[in-house]
């Protein structure tokens, strides 16, 4: 169905991408932070089996995981201060104007490093408030890596100068943390994002552990951020992107 963004842009609302990456039992999906695979195990309790191929009347099961090393989750500032501020109250909505931008790491220093003048190239003109970030190369072994003492890429921080020029209020990459992996709890692109412990943000997010299929085009896009209502500085997430589409 169309839905018209103004007389003449629109967008098929049947036709969204899905950049999220599923939380599963099944021992394929990433993980990250020297967790093990989630763990979703029926109930079984005083006779009753929470498990119709058990032999029970309903599937009841019990669910662990890590919002941050398991699949593709949104997070607030609460993720490094003293009071975990829910990611749900980061949000007053759920659709923002979205720019894609696919990017090649730099090796510098033993470091695989996105770079300011690399997002300087990529960034598009236009009014966006969410910036979804495709690394190269994006291969699907991304939706079952265990990035686990891999040093992943991550993000420099001078990148932050033109995120803030630009008005970014939401960003999405394909890496499990924007910073990198051992930083001795710096957290450095994190910190400063928030703008944390000086005056802290609550209306930005940071989604981490997206997919970005190689079909989407670099380009304009509607982003719907879908999330758990977990009273929690992360949840799970799905983001969903709508390609901007002009009337012929």
């Amino acid at each position: 169905m169309k839905l018209y963004l103004d007389r003449h842009t629109y967008i098929e609302t049947d036709e969204p991408i899905d950049l999220s990456i599923a939380i599963t039992d099944d021992q394929k999906g990433p993980r990250a932070w020297y967790l093990e695979h989630p763990q979703m195990l029926p109930v079984m309790d005083n006779g009753f089996i929470g498990s119709v191929a058990l032999g029970g009347v309903v599937n009841f099961r019990n669910i662990n995981f890590n919002p941050h090393g398991h699949g593709t989750h949104t997070e607030s500032h609460g993720h490094i201060t003293e009071a975990i501020l829910p990611v749900s109250k980061c949000f007053t909505g759920y659709f923002f104007h979205a720019a894609l931008i696919t990017l090649t790491p730099e090796l510098k220093n033993g470091d695989w490093i996105i770079t300011k003048e690399s997002m300087q190239m990529a960034l598009p003109k236009g009014d966006y408030q969410a910036l979804v970030i495709r690394t190269l190369p994006n291969e699907a072994s991304k939706q079952s890596a265990c990035y686990s003492n891999t040093n992943p890429a991550y993000l420099s921080t001078d990148i932050l100068e033109l995120l803030t020029k630009q008005g970014i209020l939401h960003l999405l990459i394909d890496l499990p943390s924007v910073d990198k992996e051992q930083d001795g709890g710096a957290l450095a692109f994190h910190h400063a994002f928030w703008n944390v412990p000086d005056k802290p943000q609550t209306n930005k997010t940071i989604t981490e552990l997206i997919y970005v299929p190689n079909e989407a085009s670099d380009g304009l896009y509607l982003l719907e951020l879908q999330l758990s209502n977990f009273t929690n500085d992360a949840a799970p997430s799905r983001p969903l992107l709508y390609k901007k589409r002009k009337e012929a």
